[in-house]
């Protein structure tokens, strides 16, 4: 399917006949766009960015120059097959970033929708990136990881592969994130533990003083209470109210490498 007549698309830029330019969108100079790619209404693509096969993006979406989208996954186990990046609509993706695909065959990286993905790191194959998080310059995701909705990942963060990071965390510079991080704290050292409620966070996205406080109370029950991890959860799932709760328990009981903890006397909540 040819672009959309009004999309602009520079006379520089080499653009597959196969590949679908939705309404509106920009392609700037020099950019790639392979076949078996479709780019959405409204998107701008800047300057030298290149996206190959297999990619599929929604509306809205901004990618600066030097990024590239769809990369081949950097995996020794990959030997070719088809497989997918799916991004959503309404994300900002700054220079030189890289995205890649799935690893087994069908198989799709994932990124939802109104994303703030900053400058020079890498998001590798399978991850599943949920909607309005914030990842910073110079972090690097490794493959199968999940990030959910408004979590905020700061510069120069690596995260090992299959680890999960929870709604509205905050995972602070530089941090090795090894383990999973549940929703709703604060996390920092070199090797990643909790440091308390993500208030600010929690604050900016809405959440009452009632909620706040009982998320502190959350974090007390399994980072300072010294109980043991399921005795925790339970107290939480019956002394503590509300969905935010609710989750934080449904997140850790899905762990499969382990939450982090703290290595040293925890810092107030």
């Amino acid at each position: 399917m040819p672009a959309d007549p009004s999309a602009i698309i520079s006379p520089t830029a080499r653009v597959d006949p196969a590949a679908t330019i939705g309404p509106q969108t920009v392609i700037g100079d020099y950019c790639v766009i392979e076949g078996d790619v479709s780019i959405g209404a409204f998107c701008v693509l800047e300057p030298y960015v290149y996206v190959k096969r297999w990619t599929t993006m929604g509306n809205h979406n901004q990618i600066s120059a030097g990024t590239v989208l769809g990369t081949d996954p950097l995996d020794k186990a990959f030997t070719g097959e088809r497989s997918y990046l799916r991004i959503g609509n309404g994300n900002k993706i700054r220079e030189h970033f890289t995205i890649s695909r799935g690893t087994q065959p069908e198989s799709a990286t994932i990124i939802g929708d109104g994303n703030y993905i900053m400058t020079s790191g890498h998001i590798a194959h399978n991850c599943k990136i949920g909607n309005h998080t914030v990842i910073c310059s110079c972090a690097l995701i490794a493959g199968h990881v999940e990030i959910e909705d408004q979590a905020f990942i700061s510069g120069g963060v690596a995260v090992h592969q299959y680890s999960r990071i929870g709604r509205l965390a905050m995972i602070g510079g530089g941090v090795r994130v090894n383990l999973d991080a549940p929703p709703f704290f604060l996390y920092s050292g070199l090797y990643i533990e909790p440091n308390g409620v993500n208030r600010v966070g929690l604050e900016r996205a809405g959440f009452s003083p009632e909620r706040i406080a009982a998320l502190k109370r959350a974090y007390r029950l399994l980072y300072r209470s010294g109980l043991l991890l399921d005795q925790a959860l339970a107290r939480i799932e019956r002394e503590i109210p509300g969905e935010e709760a609710q989750h934080l328990v449904r997140f850790v009981r899905a762990s499969r490498r382990g939450i982090c903890r703290p290595r040293s006397t925890p810092s107030g909540a």
